[in-house]
C-alpha cells in the first residue's frame, strides 16, 4: 500500500471518527485495513468507567458466533485492533458495514453494547469475470442493435465503488446503460455505425471500468467482434423480466421458470439458445437454463438468510449473432428452518442464599435469524424455580432471581431455559444452567430441648460427664460448626465454672468436683451453643443439676455428751416404777430421706431385762420395777442406727446408777472402769514421761558428782604441792550455794498428785497442793456438781512430797 494510501487512512480515522454514548450504547466508526493494535478508542472513558471497575469487573467482550476483531486492553481501558479488518470480507456490498459486540462485566452484571462502523476505502478495482467476450454480429445488423457486456465487479462500495465504464475505439459502437431493480447498471455495447464486412471482418474493443475512489482505479476486458454475413432479425424475448419465487432448501432441479424468444428468421437463422450471464451474486453457479428449451433449474442450495432474492440476466442468440437478453428476479421464501440460538454471554455459577429481588444471574444473547413470526422468539423457565427471564433489546435476555433464596430449602438449581420460535412448526432450543446457592449464616444453633435436668450421685469423681447437651444447626460449613459455651453465673456465691464444664465441641458437661448434697443439693445454669458463622449466632438452654444423696454420715450423737475426762452417771432411785424415763438418746444424720431415719437398739447392758430403748424415739425406760437386788453401777451401750444402704451407726455408752443417795453413788463408782483404748494410751505416755524425767534427773545427778569430785581432786594437788601460793575458790558460773552444801541455782518443788485410779495418777510443777478435789473420772473434761444432772466429778490429791536439791 503507497504512503499516499496510509496518509489518507489516517484522514478517514481521524475525520470519521466519532463517538455517541447513550443508555450504555457507544459507536465508533474507523476506516478498514488498519493495522493490528491500532486504537479505536477510550472505551472507559467513553462508557464513564474506573480502570479498576474494568479489572474487578473482569470485563471482556462478546462477539456472539462472530470473529474478534476487536480486543480490549483493561490496563489502558481502550479498544484496539486485533485482527486486520477487511470491510468487503466483512459485509460484501451491505452498507453501513458495522461490528456489533458487547462488553460484558461482572460483580455486578453489567453490559454495554458498542457499534463500530467500518469505512471502506478504495483498495478494490473492478475486476471482470472473463478477460475477454466474442460476438458474431451480422453486417446487416442496423444502428440500435444492442449487445450485452459483462458488468464489472469492484467488492467497494459507495465512491469506491464502481462508477463508470468507457470503450474504446469507438468507430461502430458505444455505450449505454440500464438502470436494474437492485440499483446496479447493466452496460450494453449499442452499434452506431453500420458494419461492412468487406472492409472490418473482425473489430477488437476494449471496455475499462472505473471507480470513483482517489486514486482512481480501474480494470479492462477485451471484446472481440466477428463480423457476419447477413442475418437481418435479431431474437426478441417475450418478456424482458420474469418474476419467480422459491423456498429456501429447496432440492436442485426445482424449476423456477421458462424464457421464451422468437426470431422472424427462418431456418437456420431463427434457432435460439439460451444462456445465463455472469453476476455478481453468482447466479450463474446456483441456477441453470436449458439452452434451447429456456427451461431455468435450481442447480445449488438456497438459503433466505445468506440472499433474500438473485437476479438471473439470460441472454437469447440465434445463430446469425444477433441477441437479446432478459432478466428473471428470483425472491427466496422464508421457511422456520433455523432453531433459536442461545449463547451464554455471563453467568454466575454461585450466588448467595441473601442475594436481593432482581439480581442478575446470567446474560444470554438469543437469536433466530428466521424472518417474520419464524423469528420471534419467545422463552421460558422450568416452573416453580424463584427465577425469571427478561426480555431486553436486541435479542438480549437477562435470567433475574424472583424471590427469596434458602439454602437450607435448596441448595442447587438446575434452571432450564427454552426459547421457541412463532414458526410453523415452532422450533425451540434450551440450555441449562447449574447454580449453586452458597451459604450464609441466617440460622442460629437450635437446642434439642429448651431446658435439661439431670442428675449426679455425690461423692462423684471430679472429671466425671453427667450428660451432653446438643444442638443443631441448618447452615453449611463453617456456619454450622457448633462451639458449646458455659455461660458465666454463679451458684451461692461460686462461679458455676468451678462446678462443671462443657466439652465446646461435643457438648458433654463434666464435674469439675466432687458435689457434697450436704453443702449443696441443686444448682442451675445456662449453656451457650454458638455457630462458627461471622457474626456467629447463638442460642442458649437451661440446666438444671440434681445431687442425689448418698449414705456418706453415719448418725451424731448430741445426748450423752461422750466425755473422756470424766464419768456421767443418770441416777435411777430404786423406787422407779415401770417405764421410768432413765433418759433420752438424742442424735441427728446430716443426710436425707431414708439415709436420714434413725433406729434405736440396746447393744449391750449390765442387765438387759431392766431397761430397753425406744426404736424410733432413743428413750431409755425401765421395763421393770428397780429392786435392791440390782447393781448400783449400769453401763448401756446404745446403737443408733440409719436406714442406708449400707446403714452406718454410731454407739453411745450411758451410764446408770440405781441409787437413793449420793455417797452410795460415790462408793460404787470410785472402781468405774473406763474405756480401756483410752486409759491405755492415757496410761503409756505417763509411764513414758515419768521414765525420761527420772532419765535426765540421773544424769544430772551424776554429772554433778563427777564435777564436784574432780574439783576437790584438784584442790588436793594444789594444796599438797607445797607451794605457798593463795588458794582462789572457783565457781562455775550461774551456779549458787545454797545452804553451803547445794550446787543447783535453782530450788524445784515436785508435786505428786495421785487420783483414785493409779493409771491416771500425774506428776505437776511448781503449784502448791493444799486442798481436795472429789473427781469420779481422771478423765476431767467435763465437771458436774450434784445439781446438774446428778453427775459427779471426784479428784483425790495425795500428799505432798517436796525435795531440795
Amino acid at each position: 500500500m503507497s504512503d499516499r494510501t496510509m496518509a489518507r487512512q489516517v484522514l478517514l480515522f481521524i475525520w470519521f471518527l466519532s463517538l455517541s454514548s447513550a443508555l450504555g450504547q457507544v459507536s465508533y466508526s474507523i476506516p478498514e485495513e488498519m493495522a493490528k493494535g491500532s486504537l479505536v478508542g477510550n472505551i472507559a472513558q467513553d462508557l464513564g468507567l474506573d480502570l479498576k471497575r474494568l479489572k474487578s469487573g473482569k470485563a471482556r467482550i462478546y462477539t456472539g458466533d462472530s470473529a474478534e476483531y476487536i480486543e480490549l486492553n483493561k490496563e489502558r481501558g481502550v479498544l484496539l485492533i486485533k485482527e486486520r479488518i477487511d470491510r468487503e470480507a466483512l459485509c460484501g456490498q451491505t452498507t453501513p458495514c458495522a461490528l456489533h459486540f458487547q462488553i460484558i462485566l461482572e460483580n455486578p452484571m453489567q453490559l454495554y453494547r458498542v457499534t463500530v462502523e467500518v469505512t471502506d476505502i478504495n483498495d478494490n478495482a473492478p475486476i471482470f469475470s472473463k478477460s475477454e467476450m466474442r460476438f458474431e454480429i451480422n453486417e446487416l445488423s442496423s444502428s440500435g442493435a444492442r449487445f450485452l457486456l459483462e458488468r464489472a465487479i469492484d467488492h467497494d462500495v459507495g465512491q469506491n465503488g464502481l462508477q463508470s465504464y468507457s470503450l474504446e475505439p469507438t468507430d461502430n459502437f458505444v455505450l449505454k446503460y440500464q438502470n436494474l431493480p437492485d440499483g446496479n447498471k447493466a452496460v450494453e455495447m449499442v452499434l452506431q455505425t453500420p458494419l461492412d464486412r468487406e472492409k472490418h471482418d473482425h473489430i477488437s474493443l476494449i471496455l475499462t471500468a472505473f471507480d470513483g475512489g482517489d486514486p482512481r482505479m480501474s480494470g479492462t476486458m477485451k471484446i472481440h467482434v466477428s463480423v457476419l454475413d447477413a442475418n437481418d432479425n435479431a431474437p426478441v424475448c417475450s418478456q424482458s423480466v420474469y418474476k419467480t419465487s422459491i423456498a429456501e432448501n429447496s432440492p436442485k432441479g426445482t424449476v423456477l421458470t421458462t424464457v421464451s424468444a422468437s426470431d422472424a428468421d427462418q431456418g437456420s437463422n431463427s434457432r435460439i439458445t439460451f444462456s445465463i450471464s455472469s453476476t455478481a451474486d453468482k447466479a450463474a453457479d446456483i441456477f441453470e437454463i436449458d439452452s434451447e428449451l429456456g427451461v431455468v433449474k435450481l442447480t445449488g442450495g438456497i438459503d433466505y438468510e445468506m440472499s433474500k432474492y438473485y437476479q438471473i440476466d439470460v441472454q437469447a442468440r440465434d445463430d446469425g449473432g444477433h441477441t437479446d437478453s432478459c432478466k428473471i428476479i428470483v425472491d427466496v421464501i422464508d421457511i422456520n428452518d433455523n432453531n433459536p440460538s442461545i449463547n451464554i454471554i455471563s453467568k454466575s455459577n454461585q450466588i448467595p442464599e441473601d442475594a436481593k429481588s432482581g439480581t442478575v444471574l446470567a446474560i444470554l444473547n438469543i437469536q433466530d435469524v428466521d424472518s417474520n413470526e419464524s423469528g420471534k422468539v419467545d422463552c421460558h423457565l422450568n416452573i416453580n424455580l424463584p427465577f425469571i427471564i427478561q426480555s431486553s433489546s436486541d435479542g438480549f435476555y437477562s435470567l433475574v432471581t424472583d424471590g427469596d433464596l434458602d439454602r437450607e430449602r435448596e441448595s442447587e438449581y438446575n434452571i432450564s431455559v427454552t426459547c421457541a420460535d412463532e414458526g410453523v412448526p415452532s422450533l425451540s432450543s434450551s440450555v441449562t444452567l447449574s447454580l449453586q446457592i452458597s451459604d450464609v449464616n441466617d440460622n442460629a444453633p437450635v437446642f434439642e430441648q429448651s431446658s435439661y435436668q439431670a442428675s449426679v450421685q455425690e461423692n462423684n469423681t471430679p472429671g466425671l460427664s453427667i450428660f451432653t447437651v446438643r444442638a443443631r444447626d441448618a447452615d453449611f460449613n463453617q456456619n454450622a460448626r457448633v462451639s458449646y459455651i458455659l455461660e458465666d453465673s454463679s451458684v451461692n456465691g461460686v462461679p458455676v465454672s468451678s462446678l462443671v464444664s462443657v466439652t465446646a465441641d461435643s457438648g458433654v458437661i463434666h464435674a469439675v468436683r466432687s458435689f457434697d448434697y450436704e453443702q449443696i443439693k441443686e444448682f442451675q445454669f445456662r449453656v451457650k451453643a454458638q455457630d462458627g458463622g461471622s457474626p456467629p449466632l447463638s442460642s442458649n438452654a437451661s440446666v438444671k443439676i440434681l445431687i442425689q444423696d448418698q449414705n456418706d454420715n453415719a448418725p451424731q450423737v448430741l445426748y450423752p455428751v461422750q466425755s473422756g475426762a470424766s464419768v456421767v452417771a443418770e441416777i435411777v432411785p430404786r423406787s422407779a416404777d415401770v417405764g421410768y424415763l432413765v433418759t433420752k438418746v438424742v442424735a441427728v444424720d446430716v443426710d436425707s430421706g431414708q439415709n436420714a431415719w434413725l433406729s434405736y437398739k440396746l447393744h449391750k447392758a449390765t442387765d438387759r431385762a431392766l431397761f430397753e430403748v425406744g426404736a424410733q424415739n432413743g428413750e431409755i425406760r425401765t421395763v421393770r420395777q428397780v429392786t435392791d437386788k440390782d447393781a448400783v453401777k449400769q453401763r448401756l451401750t446404745v446403737v443408733v442406727e440409719d436406714n442406708g444402704q449400707p446403714s452406718r451407726s454410731a454407739t453411745v455408752n450411758v451410764n446408770v446408777a440405781v441409787a437413793d443417795s449420793f455417797p452410795e453413788v460415790l462408793s460404787e463408782f470410785t472402781d468405774f472402769t473406763h474405756d480401756k483404748e483410752y486409759n491405755d494410751n492415757l496410761t503409756f505416755y505417763l509411764v513414758l514421761a515419768l521414765a525420761v524425767v527420772s532419765f535426765l534427773f540421773i544424769v544430772s545427778i551424776i554429772a554433778i558428782l563427777s564435777v564436784k569430785c574432780y574439783r576437790w581432786r584438784r584442790e588436793r594437788m594444789f594444796y599438797k604441792s607445797g607451794a605457798n601460793l593463795p588458794v582462789i575458790p572457783y565457781y562455775p558460773p550461774l551456779y549458787a550455794d545454797v545452804g553451803g552444801t547445794g550446787t543447783l541455782q535453782h530450788v524445784y518443788n515436785y508435786e505428786v498428785c495421785r487420783t483414785t485410779d493409779s493409771r491416771k495418777s500425774d506428776v505437776k510443777y511448781g503449784r502448791a497442793c493444799s486442798e481436795s478435789i472429789i473427781s469420779l473420772d481422771t478423765s476431767g473434761t467435763q465437771t458436774l456438781t450434784h445439781a446438774q444432772r446428778g453427775k459427779l466429778n471426784f479428784d483425790d490429791c495425795g500428799d505432798q512430797v517436796r525435795k531440795y536439791l
